[in-house]
C-alpha cells in the first residue's frame, strides 16, 4: 500500500508539480537580462519546420525524375561502356539514402557540439583536400582529381570543405567578436584558412568549389559584423585575385571568351559547346516544355546533362514555367533558411544563426550560379544545382546541412516562451 504523501506526490507531478526526476530546462531571455527556465520539448511536439522539410523533398522527388530523365540514353554512349538504364538514378537513389542517414545522424547532434567540433571538422576536410591529391589515392575524372572511392559512392573532399569551412567561420567570429574591429586580427586568420583550402582545391582543379567557400567565409564575416571597410576591402582583393587567376590560366580564358560568344565558330565546338547547346535545349522548351522525357538534347548533344547541365533539360521539358517554379521554390528555401539564422541571433545563439546564414548564402549562391550558367548570363563553371544534380557527396552534404538548420530551429523553438514562433 502506498502512502498518502506518495499519493500527493504523483497527483502534483500530474498537474505540473516537481518530480524527482531531473528535468532538462534551457534559460530564455525574458526581456532585458532576466531568464526564465522552460522544459526542452521532444521534436514531436515542436514539430519540424514542415514548409521546408516539403520543399526540400520536392527538390529532392523532382531531381531524381530529372537524373533519370536526362541520364536514360546514356547507356548508347560508348564513352560509358555498358551500362544499364538505371545506372546513374540507381546511384543518385543510393546517394539519396546515405544522406537521409546521415541527415538523421546530423540532426541529433547539438549545436554546441558543432560548435566544438568546428575546428577539428576543418582539419579533417583539409587532411582529405590533400589526401584526393595523392596518385591511387584520388580518382581523376575528366583531368581532375577530386573524388576519393568508397566503393558505393565516390565522396568528392571538397563538398565536405564547403560544410566545414562554413562552421568554422561561425565558430571564428563567434570566437573573435571583440577583435572584429581590427583587420589583421579580425580576418588575416581566416584568410589564411581559406588561402589553404584554395590552394589545395586549385589543384585539382576545383576553382568552383574554391569560389563558392569564398562566399560563404566574406558572407560569415560580413553577418558577423566586421567592419563594411574592411569587407570591401576584402572583396576587392578576392576578385583581383580571381581576375588574376583566369588571366594567367589559358583554358579559362577561353571559357570567357565563349562564354561572351558561344555561337561564334571558334568556340562552337570547343569551350562553347555545352553553353550554345544548353541553350538550345532552353529555346526549345518555350512556355511549357516539349514534356517529361522528351528532351532532344540529352541525347548526346548535351555533355553532362544529368549533373551540371540538369537544368537546360528541365527547362526543356517543363519549360520557362518549370523554370520559374524552380526559381522560386530555392528563392523561398534560401530566404526561410536565413530567418531560421535570423530568429537564432535573436535568441542570442549567433553561432547557430550564423551555420544557418551559411547554409543560406551556400545553396543560394550555389543554384545562383548554376542557374546563371545554364541560361548563359554567367561564364561556365562546374557546380551542380544544389539537392538535384547527379552527385552523390554533393547530396550528402546538403542533406546534412539543410538537418543541421532544422536541428537550428528545433533548438529556436525550445528556447521560445511558447516553444514556437518565427522571425518576420
Amino acid at each position: 500500500m502506498m502512502d498518502m504523501s506518495s499519493v500527493l506526490q504523483r497527483v502534483s507531478n500530474w498537474f505540473g508539480g516537481t518530480s524527482d526526476k531531473p528535468v532538462d530546462v534551457l534559460p530564455v531571455r525574458v526581456g532585458g537580462t532576466e531568464y526564465r527556465a522552460t522544459p526542452a520539448r521532444p521534436v514531436q511536439m515542436l514539430g519540424l519546420d514542415q514548409a521546408l522539410v516539403w520543399v526540400v523533398i520536392a527538390l529532392l522527388t523532382w531531381g531524381v525524375v530529372m537524373v533519370y530523365s536526362a541520364s536514360i540514353a546514356m547507356p548508347d554512349n560508348p564513352r560509358f561502356g555498358k551500362i544499364e538504364p538505371y545506372h546513374f538514378v540507381l546511384r543518385h537513389v543510393i546517394a539519396l539514402g546515405v544522406g537521409f542517414v546521415g541527415a538523421l545522424l546530423a540532426f541529433q547532434i547539438s549545436m554546441k557540439t558543432w560548435e566544438r567540433m568546428a575546428r577539428k571538422l576543418f582539419i579533417l576536410s583539409i587532411l582529405l583536400l590533400v589526401a584526393v591529391l595523392v596518385p591511387h589515392v584520388g580518382v581523376v575524372v575528366n583531368g581532375a582529381r577530386r573524388w576519393i572511392s568508397l566503393g558505393i559512392m565516390n565522396f568528392q573532399p571538397s563538398e565536405l570543405a564547403k560544410f566545414a569551412v562554413l562552421v568554422y567561420a561561425a565558430d571564428y567570429m563567434v570566437r573573435r567578436m571583440e577583435m572584429k574591429e581590427r583587420f589583421f586580427r579580425a580576418v588575416l586568420p581566416m584568410a589564411a584558412a581559406v588561402f589553404v583550402c584554395g590552394v589545395l582545391l586549385l589543384a585539382e582543379p576545383d576553382m568552383g568549389a574554391f569560389m563558392v567557400i569564398v562566399v560563404i567565409s566574406m558572407g560569415i564575416l560580413f553577418l558577423g559584423g566586421v567592419n563594411a571597410r574592411m569587407f570591401f576591402l576584402m572583396a576587392a582583393l578576392v576578385i583581383g585575385a580571381f581576375v588574376i587567376m583566369i588571366a594567367f590560366s589559358d583554358w579559362r580564358r577561353e571559357r570567357i571568351f565563349a562564354y561572351l560568344d558561344p555561337w561564334d565558330m571558334k568556340h562552337a565546338l570547343g569551350k562553347g559547346y555545352q553553353l550554345s547547346h544548353a541553350l538550345i535545349a532552353i529555346g526549345r522548351g518555350e512556355l511549357f516544355g516539349v514534356g517529361l522525357g522528351r528532351s532532344v538534347e540529352k541525347l548526346h548533344w548535351l555533355p553532362e546533362a544529368h549533373t551540371d547541365f540538369l537544368l537546360s533539360v528541365i527547362g526543356e521539358e517543363f519549360g520557362l514555367v518549370g523554370l520559374l517554379v524552380l526559381i522560386v521554390a530555392f528563392v523561398w528555401l534560401t530566404r526561410r533558411i536565413m530567418e531560421i539564422g535570423r530568429q537564432a541571433i535573436a535568441l542570442d545563439r549567433v553561432f547557430s544563426g550564423l551555420v544557418a546564414q551559411g547554409v543560406a548564402i551556400w545553396i543560394g549562391f550555389q543554384a545562383f550560379i548554376n542557374m546563371g550558367v545554364n541560361l548563359g548570363a554567367l561564364p561556365t563553371k562546374g557546380l551542380t544545382l544544389p539537392l538535384m544534380s547527379f552527385g552523390g557527396s554533393a547530396v550528402l552534404m546538403n542533406l546534412i546541412a539543410i538537418a543541421v538548420v532544422l536541428r537550428i530551429d528545433y533548438e529556436n523553438k525550445v528556447l521560445m516562451p511558447s516553444g514556437r514562433g518565427a522571425v518576420k
